[in-house]
């Protein structure tokens, strides 16, 4: 993984969806960051469950919650699709719940 930081998965409008190639060791189970603008480690965190579902874990991009609630539907929409892209680059799949 080297000097890759955010892997991006999509956008949706100003958003960014990605993962963080340093996700500590043990792994932490399946999730995603939402940044707006430039992604840090410390953005929204969004876990993704077994059933597909979305879970916050923290919304410290301040996301307004309509929008917030907007971007969940989107990322559950799109979860197998995500679930895919970090067994491709982590190797594993663990779910938080």
């Amino acid at each position: 993984m080297g000097a890759l930081k955010m892997p991006q998965i999509f956008k949706i409008g100003k958003y960014i969806i990605y993962f963080w190639s340093n996700e500590g060791n043990p792994r932490e189970p399946i999730h995603v960051h939402i940044a707006e603008g430039v992604p840090t480690e410390y953005a929204t965190k969004i876990w993704i469950t077994k059933s597909q579902k979305c879970i916050v874990a923290n919304n410290n991009s301040r996301i307004p919650s309509h929008t917030l609630n907007l971007l969940l539907r989107v990322i559950e929409g799109r979860s197998f699709e995500i679930i895919s892209k970090w067994q491709d680059l982590f190797g594993e799949i663990r779910f938080y719940c």
